[in-house]
């Protein structure tokens, strides 16, 4: 039996401790988390707890130094700020990359990775987990039979009563710090809302329209909401860390019903004959409450090895990964611009579909 891809975590936060470990632990014959690097001398001590058998260093280039020989791959798990240097470091020592979303804090480092990734011929891989969400398949289950017809709208409403916090042995508040996070709530949750929104509206977007605000001391915004244009319909967004309850609430539109979600709630509604619309509710359990959502790691990161076996250096989801990068760039343009439509360069768009 083929021994288990070897693999090295840079970054021993909440979300590597809580969501990707569990996920690979649960997986020993396809992964081994063999090494760990974190620049928090609490954090390492709680590797050498979680993950006893790995090695453990103080930064990045001890690690690759040491390491690089062992390993098939990194997961980069660390603020937004630091993504792009990890992944050209993993890359120049010819290592495939799994990364946390947002990919990058601006859309040229995010296509340098990419770039990258295809010269020297390894995986890059970002973490779109929630596209594994039970509710999320079971929109695409749906979307799949066509009884819809084309989709020309979606809505998706991302209701949060405070941003996510960090580990407490190191900057909790490290999302609303732009030096380490690159943005407010756009930058921490556009990834998630713009992958759903070209795989729901089948397309890459043209255009963007945004506003946000911030009613915090942060230097970050924790209010945002968009509308993009696609070739197939729109996408209205709306994004807050001030919310009253914590849901996300999603809406998608065709031309013979649409579908509904409130975190595990779905409700499908299919138009018939006179005017009459039959309304089918279910739920898919995701356990959004859950921000470690380990459970959805499992099946991206078999997706990740999938990938690394097929040779597909630079798949969808890493098209994806930078195009939303893109759209979160373009979109904190057009805030800054009143509100101002803004088109997006079409080659990128095009390299994304």
């Amino acid at each position: 039996m083929a021994r288990p891809l070897q693999g090295a975590l840079i970054g021993f936060g909440f979300i590597a401790e809580k969501g990707h470990v569990p996920a690979y632990l649960a997986a020993p014959d396809m992964f081994e988390i063999v090494a760990v690097a974190d620049i928090c001398a609490a954090r390492r001590e709680k590797a050498r707890e979680v993950l006893p058998n790995a090695r453990i260093y103080s930064d990045l280039k001890t690690l690759l130094q040491a390491e690089a020989k062992n390993l098939e791959f990194v997961d980069i798990a660390t603020p937004p700020c630091d993504h792009a240097a990890i992944a050209h470091a993993a890359f120049e020592h010819g290592l495939h990359v799994f990364c946390e979303k947002p990919i990058a804090t601006s859309s040229a480092d995010a296509q340098s990775m990419l770039d990258h990734a295809n010269k020297v011929k390894k995986v890059f891989f970002p973490s779109h987990n929630y596209k594994h969400a039970p509710v999320i398949k079971a929109i695409r289950g749906v979307l799949e039979t066509n009884e819809l017809g084309p989709i020309h709208l979606v809505t998706l409403d991302t209701f949060r009563t405070t941003h996510a916090k960090g580990v407490a042995e190191w900057q909790p508040d490290w999302r609303r710090q732009r030096k380490t996070s690159g943005g407010g709530i756009a930058m921490d949750h556009g990834s998630h809302t713009f992958y759903l929104a070209f795989d729901w509206l089948a397309s890459q977007p043209t255009s963007i329209t945004a506003k946000m605000s911030n009613l915090s001391a942060f230097d970050t915004e924790d209010n945002f909401n968009c509308t993009v244009t696609f070739p197939t319909g729109i996408a209205i967004a709306q994004l807050t860390w001030n919310a009253g309850f914590r849901k996300v609430i999603y809406t998608i539109h065709g031309a013979n019903g649409a579908i509904k979600v409130e975190d595990d709630d779905i409700e499908i509604h299919r138009k018939r004959a006179g005017g009459k619309v039959d309304v089918e509710k279910m739920s898919a359990a995701s356990h959004w409450m859950d921000a470690s959502h380990a459970e959805w790691f499992k099946a991206l990161q078999v997706d990740f090895k999938n990938q690394i076996g097929r040779g597909e250096w630079v798949g969808r989801e890493a098209r994806d990964a930078a195009a939303c990068v893109q759209l979160i760039e373009t979109a904190y343009a057009s805030a800054r611009a009143d509100g101002r439509e803004l088109s997006l360069a079409p080659e990128r768009a095009t390299k994304a579909g």
